[in-house]
């Protein structure tokens, strides 16, 4: 078993004559929680779609838990143990939280049978059991017949996460899953993150909140134009120049340097 549950090497991605992902390498320990941060168009989105298959690589490798995965079908990379949320929640909003955390076991599904528990077919067997205390273990026990439509926002960003951990992920992809959560909310996520991690699960998220970063992960790679730019803890970007240049800003409490006047 390596150190690294995850290994992007010399990445490219071009659309047209554009290139949006100008060789990235970086590897994502094993237990970790790693951020990827940059600013908006800085290739983060991307560079998951990548990861997950969605688009095709141009240049370059992505090896899971010691198995090259570069050019393995997108639907067969969950099977090797990659999960993902999305940054538009992508639940069924006429169907149950119960339901749409059991869509999440198909990828689980190794014949027929398997298929049916998980479609809910029969009401009570092991899918469903697991599904129920996975919900449970979540802080969301009291939601499993509610239609989701109908619940809070925040509690269907938990709901994805659960959906994308039953799958049994070794590594869970999240993309800004704070976006549009309240204090409140942007709490009870980073606790059940906090819990997922300390089940063994690695996590690599894509977030602009700094500070919900700061209180989750243990790691940062900040890319800016499609290339990474840092990577460090999460104190030792705040401290970087070219980080506080392209991302969080000049530190005003720092004294301009003087320019000549002369022409």
């Amino acid at each position: 078993m390596t150190d690294h549950v995850l290994t992007m090497t010399g990445i490219h991605k071009s659309f047209g004559g554009l290139k949006v992902i100008d060789d990235v390498s970086a590897d994502v320990r094993r237990g970790s929680r790693t951020a990827l941060i940059g600013p908006n168009g800085a290739g983060k989105t991307t560079i998951f779609n990548l990861l997950t298959g969605v688009y095709p690589i141009d240049q370059g490798t992505v090896v899971l838990d010691g198995m090259d995965i570069t050019h393995v079908p997108s639907q067969d990379r969950v099977v090797h143990g990659m999960s993902r949320s999305f940054q538009n929640i992508r639940l069924m909003p006429h169907l149950s939280t119960i339901e749409n955390v059991m869509l999440g076991q198909h990828a689980r599904a190794r014949s027929l049978g398997d298929l049916m528990f998980p479609l809910g077919i029969l009401s009570r067997n092991r899918w469903r059991e697991e599904a129920e205390a996975t919900l449970l273990n979540a802080g969301l026990e009291t939601y499993p017949g509610e239609v989701v439509a109908n619940l809070p926002y925040g509690v269907q960003k938990r709901i994805e996460v659960v959906r994308a951990m039953v799958s049994q992920p070794k590594l869970l992809l999240l993309d800004e899953p704070a976006a549009g959560l309240n204090e409140i909310e942007t709490r009870q996520l980073q606790d059940l993150l906090e819990k997922v991690s300390e089940s063994g699960v690695t996590i690599l998220v894509v977030e602009h909140d700094m500070h919900f970063v700061r209180n989750l992960c243990d790691h940062v790679v900040v890319l800016n134009f499609g290339q990474k730019i840092f990577e460090g803890t999460p104190d030792e970007v705040h401290q970087d120049p070219a980080v506080l240049e392209a991302y969080l800003g000049r530190d005003d409490s720092q004294p301009a340097k003087e320019t000549s006047d002369a022409s």
